[in-house]
């Protein structure tokens, strides 16, 4: 069998992994500029070359794992795993690495060296983890690996979106519902052309219109674009600067529950994977992705890479590899050329956002329909940590843009708001989601010992922190990690074992008088 490196499916599958990259390297632009203090020659020279190498080499690999599959399995419909930034380590290591150190010491160059350590110390992690993975997923009920990931989804990814979507309806409703209708409905459009293409096509030309009569509803952002040439230069110096400096072994209270968060992250999203048909081998995945990672960090990208959340989506797109492979070069080209502003003056990001909006809803709904149907009680309840999680994110917005901090007014919120709660559940909530959604997956099935085993993980990851453990500080929260770091969370779970081999034993009991 010799599969098509590009199908039409593959057209659609570009546009929805383009976009989400390029969201990312603008985001990346913006915070390293605006909350790291790094100089503009420094984000378009070193930071963003980094990441696009890194991005060519996962693609390049994911997309290659994908004919393989295909050679292998006889089949023609296999969707290379999506890769690029990952996003909340992006935040995490502008906020709480790289930003304080800028606004302690000034140094944009050595905010800069701390993240490079971060990344690097990150993909060290994702590397050794391809080696345990294996053995992670196995044990490991689906309905909780699938469950965090749609939490994510419907979270971080997609309401996001929607508020950007109804803030600008003129531009943004109607390509979006191209995009619902063309794929949920599957509906062929006039000449054939990608649900995604049109709906760019449509957004671009309804920004461009109304702002030709006198409606700038499209404000192009962004600084003006000049052409340079900025091609990926080894920073080995400046990230071996940091090992022998306390400064960067400081941070691995940051780094650690990320690189675990990466790990896992990537485990549910191979897991996704293989709920849509498409099983790869854990380890290579997984190595990959940590090589990649530090390759970034070699090359001067302080963000680390990771298999991306949305597989399920792009292969209900018609994706196969050839969306990687695009993905991977178009985004080399816009970095080495500057031409990331270039887009941004040309093309609403409305025209197309709701290509994500329909990967987080088709990752959430997948969460509910790949799994036995008693369990879909364990994927609601793995919920619940990703919604505690972003609606923090929105109370911590809203009070920076007010002027104020949570450490400030905290007590104000009473009980109209158990804030303490919020962020108790934030702390490690991808974790706390994949904990909470096997015990329920086990309770539901009366494997009480199963059950008891996952309330005993639960009570060792919030004892040393990894689960619920956190300070509340003037500089904001802090993950706190130790013994007892969590202790009223760490006796709850462990009083929850005990209950639970309780009932394991009463019900061996009741088999035993059964058999009597």
């Amino acid at each position: 069998m010799k599969p098509r490196w590009f199908v039409r499916g593959d057209i659609d599958g570009f546009f929805g992994l383009f976009i989400d990259n390029l969201v990312q390297l603008v985001l990346m632009v913006t915070l390293c500029q605006a909350v790291c203090g790094f100089p503009r020659e420094l984000v378009l020279g070193r930071v963003l070359p980094g990441a696009a190498i890194s991005i060519l080499l996962g693609n390049l690999f994911y997309a290659w794992q994908a004919r393989k599959l295909m050679v292998e399995t006889g089949r023609d419909d296999v969707t290379a795993l999506p890769y690029g930034i990952n996003t909340p380590s992006l935040i995490a290591y502008v906020f709480l690495i790289m930003g304080p150190i800028y606004r302690a010491t000034g140094n944009a160059t050595l905010a800069w060296q701390a993240g490079l350590f971060a990344c690097f110390a990150s993909g060290v992690m994702e590397t050794a983890g391809a080696f345990v993975g294996d053995w992670i997923r196995r044990h490991t009920p689906r309905a909780a690996l699938l469950s965090a990931l749609a939490g994510i989804a419907i979270t971080f990814i997609s309401m996001g979106f929607v508020f950007q979507i109804f803030a600008n309806p003129a531009i943004a409703i109607l390509p979006t519902m191209i995009i619902l209708i063309a794929y949920a409905a599957r509906v062929r459009l006039p000449f054939g052309l990608p649900g995604g293409l049109v709906a760019l096509i449509v957004g671009t030309g309804l920004a461009w219109g109304l702002r030709a009569v006198g409606m700038p509803l499209f404000a192009p952002t962004g600084g003006e674009y000049e052409f340079g040439v900025y091609f990926p230069i080894p920073v080995i110096g400046d990230l071996l600067s940091l090992l022998a400096d306390p400064l960067g072994w400081r941070y691995m209270a940051v780094i650690l529950p990320m690189g675990l968060f990466n790990i896992i992250g990537s485990l549910q999203n191979l897991e996704s994977a293989e709920a849509a048909g498409d099983r790869y081998e854990t380890r290579p995945s997984l190595l990959v992705n940590g090589i990649g990672t530090m390759v970034a960090a070699l090359f001067g990208s302080v963000f680390p890479t990771t298999i991306y959340i949305g597989h399920p989506g792009w292969k209900a797109l018609g994706a196969r590899a050839g969306y990687s492979l695009v993905n991977g070069f178009v985004v080399v080209l816009l970095v080495l050329f500057g031409g990331i502003a270039l887009v941004e003056q040309v093309v609403p990001l409305e025209a197309v956002i709701g290509i994500l909006l329909w990967i987080g809803v088709i990752i959430t709904a997948q969460a509910f329909q790949e799994i036995p149907k008693p369990h879909a009680i364990a994927v609601a309840v793995g919920l619940v940590p990703s919604l505690a999680s972003w609606a923090l994110l929105l109370i911590e917005t809203t009070l920076s843009k007010a002027g104020a901090t949570l450490y400030e007014v905290a007590d104000s919120f009473g009980g109209e708001l158990y804030i303490h709660g919020v962020i108790a559940l934030d702390r490690g909530f991808l974790l706390t989601a994949m904990v909470l959604a096997a015990m329920m997956v086990y309770i539901v099935e009366r494997e009480f010992r199963r059950a008891a085993v996952w309330a005993l993980a639960a009570a060792g990851l919030s004892m040393v922190g990894l689960m619920h453990g956190y300070q509340l500080t003037e500089a904001g929260i802090m993950s706190k990690f130790g013994l007892a770091a969590a202790p009223g969370f760490g006796i709850a779970y462990a009083l929850t074992a005990a209950l639970l081999v309780a009932l394991h034993g009463r019900a061996l009991e009741a088999a035993a008088r059964a058999d009597l």
